[in-house]
């Protein structure tokens, strides 16, 4: 997943960075739309391959607080994968990525409410004051050093008593927050830095956000194929309670 993440990133240049544009329709060109559906089932092939579950953990921590109708914003949302399950059980999804090349490949999916282009490390995120009821971040916030703002965005976009789920690569409070790891299967000599957060640091911004934490599950993120190397990683459901 990582290397996915990364490539994506980097394809994405300079015109992925700060830009908030109108919702995206389905309206490419089949050619296009061929070449978003390659690359969907591709990365979500990756994701299958190396055993990534934070999609199914996330959902399975959040089903009980969501309802059919409401709204989930899907932060780094990429092709879908961390979104898919809510729309299944009938909620709207909304969803940002710096890479107009990975929404292409959602939005081939045809299950997205409202796509917009958009760098998280800019801030405010084009989305309004309460008008959306839930979040989910299950790829990206690992290359976040400080999740302050983004948590505070959340915070400002969800109504009160919304969930958001997420995950963060985790450490304990003694060891160092950034790392260098294999970008993944797909090129494994090149190493790429990602960020872990502590519990106690995750609490502190969520408390100073307005969210409430309710529960936690912990699950490997795995850099190969064959599972040999993984990094420990938690995912967090927590409720804005103002």
């Amino acid at each position: 997943m990582i290397s996915r993440i990364v490539a994506t990133i980097k394809r994405s240049g300079t015109d992925g960075i700060g830009s908030a544009g109108d919702c995206l329709h389905l309206c490419n060109m089949e050619e296009k739309m061929t070449d978003a559906e390659k690359l969907a089932k591709e990365y979500d092939q990756e994701a299958e391959d190396t055993g990534w579950l934070a999609p199914e953990i996330a959902f399975g921590l959040a089903y009980k607080y969501v309802s059919p109708g409401e709204s989930i914003l899907d932060l780094g949302i990429g092709t879908g994968l961390g979104s898919v399950l809510f729309h299944k059980a009938g909620l709207h999804i909304y969803g940002m990525d710096i890479s107009n090349e990975m929404l292409d490949a959602c939005r081939s999916k045809g299950f997205a409410d409202c796509l917009k282009q958009h760098d998280l490390t800019v801030y405010p995120y084009p989305f309004a004051d309460m008008s959306i009821d839930h979040a989910i971040c299950v790829g990206v916030l690992p290359f976040f050093n400080d999740l302050d703002r983004a948590f505070g965005e959340v915070s400002r976009i969800l109504h009160r008593g919304g969930i958001f789920v997420f995950m963060t690569c985790h450490r304990d409070a003694a060891e160092n927050s950034e790392i260098a790891v294999s970008a993944g299967p797909r090129d494994p000599n090149t190493k790429v830095t990602v960020y872990r957060h502590s519990a106690e640091q995750v609490k502190s911004w969520l408390v100073e956000n307005d969210f409430q934490l309710t529960q936690f599950i912990d699950f490997p993120m795995y850099l190969d194929n064959e599972k040999n190397s993984s990094l420990p990683c938690r995912i967090y459901l927590a409720g804005k309670v103002r």
